[in-house]
């Protein structure tokens, strides 16, 4: 029985290992492709978020992009400062702070954001569209199935 347990751990340490190695290959298309217009990964990331869900309190943002709070507010403050996006008080709760884009970012994104889609759909060409969304869901599976043991300490 041993034996059985020591495969599946192997399994799962290769699995991570491969995870890992796979993000980090796709990953370098993204971060290049958003270094091609002038901003950090964690910039564009800021950017992406609000250009493809709308305005976002602070914290999500920095929740969807896994940040420290800190660093969300550094970006953001930067992304201000160059006219890309602004904050605004929530009318329900003045202590929610909401982020959006104004004009200019969103302007910015329409331009930039179909050629970082593009370089993240030739990083994933290896796969047929049956395997994007097979790996999707199985992934999906497994993050939720982490959240689950990690909620229950």
């Amino acid at each position: 029985m041993l034996e059985l347990q020591e495969i599946g751990t192997e399994r799962s340490l290769h699995l991570y290992r491969t995870l890992a190695k796979t993000f980090k290959s796709v990953n370098e298309h993204a971060v290049s492709g958003s270094k091609v217009h002038g901003f950090n990964p964690t910039a564009y990331g800021v950017l992406e978020v609000l250009y493809m869900k709308g305005a976002q309190p602070i914290q999500q943002v920095g929740a969807q992009l896994l940040l420290q709070s800190g660093n969300v507010t550094y970006v953001i403050d930067k992304l201000e400062q160059k006219g890309l996006l602004h904050r605004k008080h929530c009318p329900q709760d003045r202590r929610i702070i909401f982020v959006e884009l104004t004009e200019e970012g969103h302007r910015t994104m329409d331009d930039i954001y179909p050629g970082y889609a593009h370089k993240i759909d030739r990083a994933v060409s290896g796969l047929s569209e049956g395997d994007k969304t097979l790996l999707a869901e199985l992934l999906e599976r497994l993050a939720h199935g982490a959240d689950r043991l990690s909620a229950n300490g």
